[in-house]
């Protein structure tokens, strides 16, 4: 994710209902949904639900949890601001709840610029501040590419995304020869998969079928990334959806099918791709997964917001179609897919400013959230 936009610019996005009759045959038409505002929250970055829970958790950049309740009420439930470094594309950036709901975890950026992810104790009460345990450390060679997400795969692990240490291409102090998305000496640039439970000399164990686990950094499940800034699962298929923000022209979504181990040792191409388009000469860590979607920064694009599949009830036309949208071009767009191509996409028809992330909650309704304008709930119109 790129940093905030002037206000100038986001006064040219507003919230917005338009276009033709609902699409036939399960695709959605452009005045299919609108956005229901749910709470104010400042500069959020990412959206927890917890287990046998209606309330979500949100997190502000700043370094603060916000827990919002049904009627949109709000408290913050954690802060960590004073260990936080803000700013740009550094703070409090991601949030994941275990699925039994009793652990918390964190990813954020500390006062040395590094990524640290924590682990708190949860319950219907609220966060026990006294549990806090440090679970991962990653030096970062630059301030932006932090990566951000952390979510718990349908195998119960958790997973999380590392940017490949930032700059740009990939490459100066802190970069492996050829870029660390293609390193397996290094966590940047890769999606990380962890068992959370303290093993004998670390606090957390790396899962036996882990696909480098007997290599230097056996963390690793995927590699390749730019900024895996946001990336989910399906809940219905185990479908792994990643959007990678790009470099200079292109942005990324691709998807790696559950079946196929949704992701493990995929490597998604960069800094030899840039979406589907190649970036420098040769070759990759193995063979290269195809990104399902290039997004051209020609049309507005600049970092792209990966959301969910929608599996809920309230919106039949979006049953089993992926939404995404971009922090520069505010409008959520959709795409179906069979067999990693396209069969259909378009647009929603609804734009909001400053999209920095989605969430789903228990139900499988889908949320969204703007760093200027606060948390929303995608409702049939």
């Amino acid at each position: 994710m790129r940093r905030r936009w002037s206000a100038a610019v986001l006064a040219t996005f507003s919230i917005v209902t338009i276009g033709a009759p609902a699409g036939a045959g399960g695709q959605p038409g452009r005045n299919s949904v609108e956005l229901t505002q749910v709470a104010d929250i400042d500069d959020g970055t990412a959206i927890a639900a917890r287990a046998n829970d209606d309330r979500l958790y949100v997190t502000e950049q700043a370094g603060r949890v916000v827990e919002v309740s049904p009627d949109g009420a709000t408290e913050v439930v954690l802060d960590v601001s004073r260990r936080v470094a803000f700013g740009g594309e550094q703070g409090l950036l991601g949030i994941a709840i275990s699925p039994t709901g009793d652990k918390l975890y964190i990813h954020f950026t500390n006062f040395n610029g590094d990524t640290r992810v924590e682990e708190y104790r949860v319950d219907d009460a609220g966060v026990d501040k006294s549990s806090r345990r440090r679970l991962l450390s990653v030096r970062q060679p630059q301030a932006n590419h932090n990566g951000g997400q952390l979510a718990f795969g349908p195998d119960g692990y958790l997973y999380l995304g590392l940017g490949d240490g930032g700059s740009g291409g990939d490459e100066g102090p802190g970069h492996a020869d050829g870029g660390n998305g293609q390193s397996l000496d290094t966590l940047l640039g890769k999606i990380l998969r962890i068992d959370p439970a303290p093993s004998d000399d670390a606090p957390y164990t790396i899962p036996d079928d882990n696909p480098f686990a007997d290599g230097d950094r056996p963390e690793i499940w995927s590699l390749g990334l730019r900024n895996p800034w946001s990336f989910s699962f399906d809940r219905q298929t185990g479908d792994l959806w990643v959007a990678d923000v790009g470099q200079d022209e292109w942005e990324e979504v691709s998807v790696v099918p559950g079946d196929e181990g949704a992701g493990n040792g995929t490597n998604f191409g960069w800094n030899v791709f840039e979406a589907k388009e190649r970036y420098r000469d040769g070759e990759t860590e193995g063979d290269a997964w195809p990104a399902l979607l290039s997004l051209s920064h020609d049309n507005g694009n600049c970092s792209v917001i990966g959301g969910f599949v929608y599996r809920g009830e309230q919106i039949e036309a979006l049953r089993g179609i992926y939404l995404y949208a971009d922090y520069c071009n505010g409008t959520i767009r959709w795409v179906r897919q069979s067999d990693n191509e396209v069969e259909a996409k378009g647009s929603l028809g609804v734009e909001l400013g400053d999209i920095s992330a989605f969430g789903e909650d228990n139900d499988g309704e889908l949320y969204v959230l703007s760093q200027s304008d606060g948390l929303y709930r995608i409702d049939p119109a």
